[in-house]
């Protein structure tokens, strides 16, 4: 991957889990008709958007390296980015949102590298290089807007997934690769489309995750800045939508104030919005973000944040009142009368940390069978283990190499050799070790002798529970798979055919030779590909620039016979040729 991108800092100190999501850019599978297809967005989105468009945006096409003439390399667009503090890597379309957050949180910007096809011009459900490119790339050269970003991944990727996100993520995931797919058949498609649409349907609770996506959406997607009654579009998905971005503006799309409320309302990727939210600047959007996180497990902990993680069936994170860490997948946990947690397990890999720095030998390689211990106060005694000094301690006994037994006031019981404990910088005890050890509570033993060596969490409560791993280096990174075309998937000799014709009006505009070529190629298109629109277009703009009223006639002609036969499509030549 290093060969695949400019280098840059921000993409080297990115964690291996992270990483693993960066695919090669591939400049050279683009094909000429995609570079076309880039051109047309560009070009009319830049006409149209320099009147409704925050004011940041077209200055940041130019500060971020993005032309509108060609599809951009990723060199060239880190080489750029690195002024303003930001990278870019090209991803494989979606990625779970927990990534893609965490990306923006270390400032790099993902790029799905696909683009759109050609029926798809006006907007696709499946992120590409328009949507990212030339819509998340220009704002963040706004200070204002690029901080919130890097906030908003700093929080979102914390958020908490359910098991209903990620069997939606995947199914979202592969009905986007099928619709941007030169080789899905109908029948896959519509598969993928009815699973889609049963999991929609499904009433669940909405998790940490939907919420903070939804704020997303209507922001970072979907956003618009300024006031009711003249707002500006900021957000990507308009930015990158040419049919969208003019309809949003229309008094059908209801325009909103935008608060905290926006995390309730769900959306549709793949139909126009009905509602979009309006910020009055970019420091607001802040604001919302920090009362939204207020409400988020990351802040509150307790058994709810407990219960999250143990629902997301997922690796995710609890911190106790110590500051310890334990990482993994929680599967249990035991509450008192007050609804505070006294107990909690994982099951499988494990790893303990401090300030989001793994606890040296204490990584998944010692706790590869999980993790358990029980929290809170001990019975009859006023004061907390976390903090006991020395003296302390050995007033109730707790000596290195001495058997010791005491009961927490939940009534579970510990009982074993104390070997060690580890402090952390307050000088407050995080970790006890205990050798031939027994945990009951009740009648059930939750720890045995035989289990090996049990490490005693110390802490009140739990005061913070997130996804992921604290420290992002103590798992090994889950292989991702790239969406790759089935081997042996050919052109057909038709299509080749048109990749060239698209070439060689490409090379006549950019060199200015061989223009008699124009009209054999117009007539080449009219014979054997009748329903092509864009390249007779391309053909009318070079006649026009050339003064060619014979090539632009017959131009002229070709394009109004698709008008008729494609009125679908009608409004795309017509807005070309606005442009021209």
């Amino acid at each position: 991957m290093a060969d695949t991108y400019q280098s840059n800092p921000l993409i080297e100190a990115l964690p291996p889990h992270l990483k693993q999501f960066i695919k090669p850019q591939n400049y050279e599978s683009y094909t000429p008709i995609n570079q076309a297809v880039w051109r047309y967005v560009m070009r009319k989105n830049v006409d149209y958007l320099s009147k409704v468009a925050h004011s940041s945006y077209l200055d940041g096409l130019k500060k971020t390296g993005i032309s509108i003439d060609e599809i951009p390399s990723m060199y060239g667009m880190n080489r750029i980015l690195k002024d303003i503090g930001w990278a870019a890597v090209a991803v494989d379309g979606f990625i779970p949102p927990n990534a893609f957050m965490e990306f923006q949180a270390y400032k790099v910007l993902v790029i799905a590298s696909e683009i759109r096809q050609l029926e798809n011009i006006e907007y696709t459900p499946a992120p590409d290089i328009i949507h990212e490119g030339a819509g998340h790339a220009p704002i963040i050269a706004s200070p204002d807007y690029a901080e919130y970003l890097r906030r908003f991944g700093a929080i979102g990727s914390k958020a908490i997934a359910s098991a209903h996100d990620m069997e939606m993520y995947h199914a979202v995931r592969d009905l986007s690769i099928l619709k941007e797919s030169d080789y899905a058949s109908a029948e896959a498609i519509k598969e993928a489309e009815n699973k889609v649409e049963q999991l929609q349907k499904k009433k669940v609770e909405p998790s940490e995750i939907a919420k903070i996506r939804n704020l997303h959406w209507w922001t970072v997607e979907y956003g618009l800045v300024g006031s009711l009654d003249n707002p500006k579009i900021y957000g990507a998905g308009l930015l990158s939508s040419i049919g969208e971005s003019k309809s949003c503006m229309q008094p059908e799309v209801k325009k909103i104030p935008y608060s905290i409320e926006a995390a309730k309302q769900d959306f549709d990727i793949t139909k126009p919005q009905p509602q979009l939210y309006v910020t009055p600047d970019f420091a607001y959007l802040a604001e919302v973000l920090e009362e939204f996180a207020d409400g988020m497990a990351l802040r509150k902990g307790g058994h709810r944040g407990l219960k999250r993680l143990i629902d997301s069936k997922s690796i995710g994170t609890i911190e106790l009142s110590t500051g310890i860490q334990v990482s993994g997948t929680f599967t249990r946990m035991i509450k008192n009368e007050e609804n505070e947690v006294v107990y909690f397990e994982t099951q499988g890999p494990t790893a303990l940390a401090n300030r989001d720095k793994e606890l040296i030998g204490h990584g998944i390689n010692t706790h590869h069978n999980g993790f358990r211990s029980p929290i809170g106060k001990l019975k009859g005694i006023n004061l907390s283990i976390e903090n006991m000094g020395p003296r302390d301690l050995k007033a109730y006994n707790f000596y290195d190499n001495k058997r010791i037994e005491f009961t927490f006031e939940s009534g579970i019981v510990v009982e074993g050799l104390n070997v060690t404990g580890i402090r952390n910088l307050k000088g407050e005890l995080i970790l006890i070790q205990f050798t031939d050890c027994t945990v009951t509570y009740g009648d059930e033993i939750l720890f045995a002798p035989k289990d090996g060596d049990f490490y005693l969490a110390v802490g009140k409560k739990v005061v913070s529970a997130f996804a992921g791993a604290a420290d992002p280096y103590s798992f090994e990174a889950t292989i991702h798979e790239l969406s790759t075309s089935p081997k042996g998937f050919k052109k057909s000799k038709a299509q080749i055919e048109l990749e060239q014709l698209y070439q060689k009006v490409r090379n006549i505009r950019e060199t200015g030779e061989e223009q008699v070529q124009l009209l054999l190629i117009l007539e080449k298109l009219r014979q054997d590909y009748p329903l092509d629109w864009l390249l007779p277009l391309e053909i009318y703009e070079l006649a026009k620039q050339l003064k060619n009223n014979i090539l632009k006639n017959h131009a002229l002609d070709a394009l109004n016979e698709l008008k008729v036969k494609r009125p679908q499509i009608k409004h795309l030549i017509e807005d070309g040729m606005g442009l021209i």
